[in-house]
């Protein structure tokens, strides 16, 4: 599972820059066996109230495309 975590981290490092230009963050916390990808949403994205749609339209739509063992992005 090693080998996903790192091909998920690669491809948030890839994300992250459009969230810091609106202020906010992401940060990796776990990958699960199953593709279930645990993030933290930081900075402006924290407490925002569009956080879930950045969440499931961006982040995980995203991560799905580039990393196919991805199943879902969580918080």
């Amino acid at each position: 599972m090693i080998k996903v975590k790192e091909k998920v981290q690669k491809a948030l490092d890839k994300i992250r820059p459009m969230l810091q230009a609106d202020g906010g963050d992401c940060e990796l916390i776990d990958v699960s066996v199953d593709g279930v990808v645990k993030v933290k949403l930081t900075g402006a994205c924290q407490g925002c109230p569009m956080s879930e749609m950045t969440l499931k339209m961006g982040i995980e739509r995203q991560l799905k495309s580039m990393v196919p063992e991805v199943k879902e992005v969580t918080t």
